[in-house]
């Protein structure tokens, strides 16, 4: 018996305008352990991108496959349960062997991905590129900060959920003198090295581009924008366009991934109105489109599997740019 839907408007997109031409790839997308701009929350400390590049049929034959063979519902699969099957040894390993050559996954740590906003809004310069291999620069001034932070205790939850409380923007219409006397109180009790540069007068400036909408300046608690540049950047290889179908996503509006194709065609080199790496992302919903739920199931397994940053199963399918500690 089919289910009862309730269709609502799909958020997020930017469907490309016309024809898609030249080498193009299509890939499919979506993540698990987005929690909006509650980056803090200790039950979820990573979020995983997974796309894959498989065609609709293919998607199908894996999912039936998965159903017949290891006798998996035969509605959306969730990662949870598929890790907790008594089969799911032995599912897990032939789903990857599937997905050989035909998937990445992008790893965030919500943690590290603060304090690349600290170095890249603070004490440098904000950038749409912040947190990929496209600002690699400023990765190791990042990884002084965070390995420094966390040695501190305490002191350092109190200084990132100050940085966090600073730059939320809803329900605001200008920065908190209150949020800013804390940020600067955590800051002096942390004291690590790396934050010897953070200046009021520049924090006060960026606070105030902020808050009057500056569209140069990237969301400050948006981790799916750097997922999804390196998602980008992965498939294309500096040879195609890339067409992401992903889930819908209200953290991805047309401004914002406006902003990203434009900021990928720059650092291409590409002259004024040259082609993006990013050709366009369609939103779908997930029930609809089962390359989309393979992504899923790969970003659920890659964000509960022991290992996933080690050397477990999942390691050959993690991209080397993850925004992490550790990364080169």
């Amino acid at each position: 018996m089919a289910r009862d839907r309730v269709w609502l408007p799909l958020q997020g997109g930017l469907p490309p305008v016309g024809t898609v031409s030249g080498p193009v790839v299509e890939i499919a997308c979506d993540e698990s352990g987005f929690s909006g701009s509650n980056l803090l929350d200790p039950t979820t400390p990573v979020i995983t991108h997974a796309s894959v590049d498989l065609s609709v049929g293919e998607a199908v034959g894996l999912i039936a496959a998965l159903r017949s063979g290891f006798r998996y519902s035969p509605y959306e699969f969730k990662s949870g349960q598929f890790l907790r099957s008594p089969q799911a040894g032995e599912a897990l390993e032939w789903f990857l062997t599937e997905l050989s050559g035909r998937a990445n996954v992008q790893l965030v740590d919500k943690e590290f991905f603060l304090v690349t906003r600290i170095v890249d809004f603070f004490l440098g310069e904000p950038s749409y590129a912040a947190g990929t291999r496209l600002t690699q620069q400023n990765r190791p001034a990042a990884s002084r900060l965070y390995r420094a932070g966390r040695s501190a205790g305490d002191a350092w939850g109190v200084f990132l959920a100050a940085f966090v409380e600073l730059v939320r923007l809803k329900r605001r219409h200008r920065p908190d003198p209150e949020a800013l006397a804390q940020f600067f109180r955590a800051r002096d009790e942390l004291g690590p090295d790396g934050l010897d540069g953070l200046d009021r007068a520049r924090v006060q400036t960026v606070l105030a581009r902020l808050f009057d909408d500056d569209r140069s300046i990237p969301p400050p608690l948006e981790p799916m924008l750097p997922a999804l540049a390196e998602t980008v950047l992965f498939w294309s290889g500096g040879q195609r366009q890339v067409l992401v179908i992903h889930d819908e996503q209200s953290a991805l509006t047309a401004g914002r991934l406006r902003q990203l194709q434009q900021l990928l065609a720059d650092e291409a080199g590409l002259p004024p109105g040259g082609v993006s790496p990013l050709a366009g992302l369609v939103t779908v919903d997930s029930r609809d489109d089962p390359r989309v739920q393979v992504a899923d199931l790969l970003a659920g397994v890659a964000r509960r599997l022991p290992g996933t940053a080690g050397d477990g199963p999942l390691q050959p399918f993690l991209s080397p740019t993850s925004l992490r500690d550790g990364q080169p």
